[in-house]
């Protein structure tokens, strides 16, 4: 019988061949040339200086978009092959030459925006309020902004060259690292040999001593390689830091801030709301403790179930599930995501040689997306093919755009994907038919808001704090250790009996060097998303073209103007993150009176 959503991804529409493809190489060489043109008309660009130089910018601008969406296409179609099978060292080779590609684009894109801080206060107010360039105002205001941040011209193109491979290597010496990791664990009475995916995925698992095994294979292997990773850490946040130092950046969270178009008060004041009212979420720990016949849980019992809960989506009920309940929200996020489903826009094999976790990633030249997770039946499966396709939504939602009007920060990305995921897990609820069912689904929302509350907490208090002993030079796998579990304890709010020492080890995020501190934006986008939301709830159906305009709007204004246009709230107040924070209290409190009557 053949299935209506296949689980591997169709890649050959994009280049056939896979990493020997004729289309592909085909498409660097010509995306070379193209970047020579660019290259050439970067170095020769003069400053604006009048008006009427309005349509020179528009020109040099459609150039720019063309040779970005090339690469950005290829760069997607690589990040594909290395994912899906982490022993194609083809791909790898790949993924050098697009590296250094990039690189080229980067620095003669640099040269442009310096010219452009050079033009005249006045004529850039003119300039920007032309026909050719209005559409373009905020982020070319964005760009004259970023370079008068910046170092010299030769002095950045230096940064950037020296980047591929004392910068961005050590990011990629981290997914061989990955890629070298996989540890047998008996799994129902089966000695599995599993990539460290699929270890993670044990998580859940119904049976206790499967999870503890799991996580001490996992711990010993990351022990095992721990002066591996601390040497890749260091080096990747050493390079990071001395950049920051000739730029004359003390404050490490100013660039993610930037990226982000936030600002530093509404970070502050996110933290602090959470900091404060994370004594029920605490509760909610105690009390699953209590169910698992425990004082405290430890790392390993954080995710573990805590009813008997058999059921199990294969992938094609999970899909229909979620097209079934996007329906009820919209029909224009219904008819995409059974068109991404139904045309293998997803990989979702369960599978060795995999690399770990989920992500979307968007293909600029065909308007299409790729998801990558790995899929085993479970809820959480389900809400995390929901969040990917609500990344994929947000890039459909942003086609009527420029291409340059494209380009949304990370913590209004996480939005659209947390909506989704919310859309996915309400109905669960809903949809509960037994009081067990209902218990299991109602943890698994509150799991989320463990995950975004704490786990994500401890991810930022370890990353702030790591960045400032680095500043006095290496941090050794030790400290790391502490650091991590310091940060956990104060992130979970005393209520572990074991961390994860080496979780700075496992987790990707922290070795991403095109989006630096890859942890707040999850929380931002949680909470926003859940303003979002009860808005969606309140409206109906009828919101989803407003919803829309909001997606549309998220590349083109600060994240502050965002949600005082859309939302009308001001989020550099405490309140506005309390009204979020106490949606997700009434899910805990609701787990905790159902489970008392279960005795």
């Amino acid at each position: 019988m053949t299935n209506t959503y296949p689980e591997v991804w169709e890649l050959d529409s994009l280049f056939s061949g896979g990493s020997d493809s004729a289309e592909l190489r085909t498409h660097l060489e010509a995306t070379g040339n193209k970047l020579a043109d660019f290259e050439q008309a970067a170095a020769t660009f003069d400053v604006p200086n009048r008006t009427a130089d309005a349509q020179l910018v528009a020109a040099f601008l459609e150039q720019t978009s063309d040779v970005s969406v090339d690469l950005r296409q290829a760069g997607a179609f690589i990040g594909c092959l290395m994912a899906q099978n982490t022993e194609d060292k083809k791909a790898a080779l790949l993924q050098s030459e697009h590296a250094l590609l990039r690189s080229r684009f980067q620095s003669a894109f640099l040269k442009f925006k310096q010219v452009l801080m050079e033009t005249d206060p006045n004529v850039w107010s003119e300039l920007l309020s032309t026909e050719d360039l209005q559409e373009f105002a905020f982020v070319l205001d964005e760009w004259r902004k970023e370079a008068q941040r910046l170092l010299s011209e030769q002095e950045e193109g230096l940064i950037t060259s020296l980047g591929i491979d004392g910068y961005h290597a050590w990011s990629e010496l981290y997914d061989l690292l990955i890629a070298s990791v996989s540890v047998q664990v008996d799994v129902d009475g089966e000695d599995k040999t599993l990539s460290v995916g699929q270890a993670n995925n044990l998580s859940s698992h119904q049976d206790a001593s499967v999870r503890k095994e799991a996580y001490d294979k996992l711990e010993a292997a990351w022990g095992e390689k721990e002066e591996l990773f601390a040497k890749t850490l260091n080096s990747l946040a050493g390079f990071r830091l001395q950049m920051y130092k000739k730029r004359g950046v003390d404050n490490v969270l100013e660039e993610p801030l930037q990226m982000n178009r936030m600002k530093q008060e509404t970070l502050d004041v996110m933290w602090q709301a959470i900091s404060e009212h994370k004594q029920p979420f605490a509760d909610y720990l105690a009390r699953k403790a209590q169910l698992l016949g425990k004082e405290k849980l430890a790392w390993y019992d954080v995710d573990a179930p805590v009813v008997e809960n058999s059921q199990s989506f294969d992938y094609e009920q999970g899909s229909e599930f979620i097209i079934r309940h996007f329906g009820k929200f919209g029909p224009e996020l219904e008819k995409f995501s059974r068109h991404a489903l139904e045309n293998g826009w997803v990989e979702a094999e369960d599978r060795a040689h995999k690399m770990p976790g989920g992500f979307c990633t968007s293909l600029p030249k065909s308007g299409e997306s790729r998801i990558f997770m790995t899929y085993s039946g479970s809820m959480s499966n389900v809400a995390t093919l929901a969040h990917e396709l609500g990344h994929a939504f947000h890039t459909h939602a942003l086609q009527p755009m420029h291409d340059l009007n494209r380009s949304y920060a990370m913590n209004v990305a996480e939005t659209a994907s947390t909506f989704a995921e919310m859309i996915v897990a309400d109905a669960a609820v809903k949809n509960a038919v037994t009081k067990e069912e209902k218990i299991s689904l109602l943890e698994d929302k509150i799991q989320r808001s463990v995950a975004f509350f704490m786990n994500i907490h401890a991810r930022f208090l370890f990353e702030t704090r790591f960045y400032e002993e680095r500043k006095n030079g290496v941090v050794p796998a030790s400290r790391l250790n502490e650091l991590m579990e310091q940060a956990q304890e104060e992130a979970f709010a005393g209520s572990l009996s074991e961390g994860h020492p080496h979780f700075w080890a496992s987790k990707l995020h922290f070795y991403i060097t095109d989006v630096p501190f890859y942890n707040f934006p999850y929380t931002f986008g949680y909470l926003f998303s859940l303003s979002v939301y009860a808005k969606a709830l309140e409206e109906g159906q009828g919101f989803e073209e407003k919803y829309m305009a909001l997606l549309r709007d998220t590349a083109v204004m600060s994240t502050e103007q965002l949600a005082m246009k859309h939302l009308g709230e001001d989020i550099t107040e405490k309140g506005f993150w309390e009204k979020g924070i106490a949606l997700c209290t009434k899910d805990v409190e609701e787990f905790i009176k159902l489970t008392a009557e279960e005795g």
